[in-house]
């Protein structure tokens, strides 16, 4: 018996099947599959039901599980005191974010990483799901807005800011905004999903305005409102960091900017904050330093 024995049960309960554990493991289904078998053999005991359609912990290989991560555990704080004696990240940093903003920043975060690093590796899952990092075996996740209540570690990297933009072709031929009521009467191209009605809330120092609006265009894909922008099709509420490059290029114009729309926290999250590895650790401080220069 090994650990990699232990390993592969154990990525095999928690994944479902024998398929999705070989892609975890970046194994093959076959190897797999004949490694729980060797294991089997070895203990004399079945661990694991197999059916067509599903697959389920035995008594006993219940058991045996429950001892088997515990184990793995162990490993991996014993791993974890080794690193963090030596300082230097190393090894493979699994991490996960949402498919729009891993595009808008975390990409350029994980290259920087890698250039800085070369003794780390980085496995990427941008998700549009929320993702169990703890079950599903990540190392942290990059989350956008409020944090729910979690028994997990966080770390705030900082905040999304946002501005209001346009074309310059398009305020030349429709005018500049000069307050936020404006805006109902203008051609807006809104961010979201759902209902083609929205609302965007302004502030400026104690003041806030709320507008009702009819968006011209509603999308779900900031680069799509951020290129509509581009076109001349409307005034669009931008992340900061995505509309920087069209601003300096002089495609986009600011809009009312005394006026700003919310900022939203972007954090890191992670299991446990008492066993931060170097490759973790050293990530998350990229990650403020980026997010505090945008």
């Amino acid at each position: 018996m090994n650990l990699a024995a232990l390993q592969a049960l154990v990525k095999v309960v928690q994944t479902g099947s024998f398929t999705r554990a070989a892609a975890a493991l970046d194994s093959q289904k076959t190897h797999v599959s004949r490694v729980i078998s060797q294991l089997e053999r070895e203990l004399g005991a079945r661990l694991l039901e197999r059916s067509t359609r599903s697959l389920s912990l035995t008594e006993l290989g219940r058991e045996f599980y429950e001892r088997a991560v515990a184990i793995l555990a162990a490993v991996d704080d014993a791993q974890r005191i080794v690193q963090n004696a030596h300082g230097e990240p190393r090894g493979t940093l699994k991490l996960t974010c949402g498919v729009e903003f891993g595009m808008i920043a975390v990409s350029g975060w994980i290259n920087r990483y890698l250039a800085r690093f070369p003794q780390t590796r980085v496995d990427a899952d941008f998700a549009g799901r929320l993702v169990d990092i703890v079950h599903e075996g990540f190392d942290l996740a990059i989350r956008v807005g409020p944090l729910a209540d979690s028994s997990l570690a966080a770390r705030r990297l900082g905040e999304l800011r946002y501005g209001l933009f346009a074309s310059p072709q398009f305020l030349a031929r429709n005018g500049h905004p000069t307050q936020p009521r404006d805006l109902a009467a203008s051609a807006v191209l809104a961010f979201a999903g759902g209902s083609h009605q929205a609302t965007w809330t302004l502030q400026r120092g104690s003041e806030i305005a709320r507008v009702e609006l009819r968006p011209r265009l509603k999308a779900n894909n900031i680069f799509a409102i951020r290129d509509a922008a581009v076109h001349g099709l409307g005034i669009a509420q931008l992340p900061l960091i995505v509309a920087c490059q069209s601003v300096a290029d002089g495609t986009l114009a600011p809009v009312l900017p005394d006026w700003s729309p919310p900022s939203i926290p972007v954090h890191a999250v992670f299991a446990s904050a008492r066993f931060l590895t170097p490759k973790v650790r050293t990530f998350i401080d990229l990650a403020v330093e980026a997010m505090a220069a945008t």
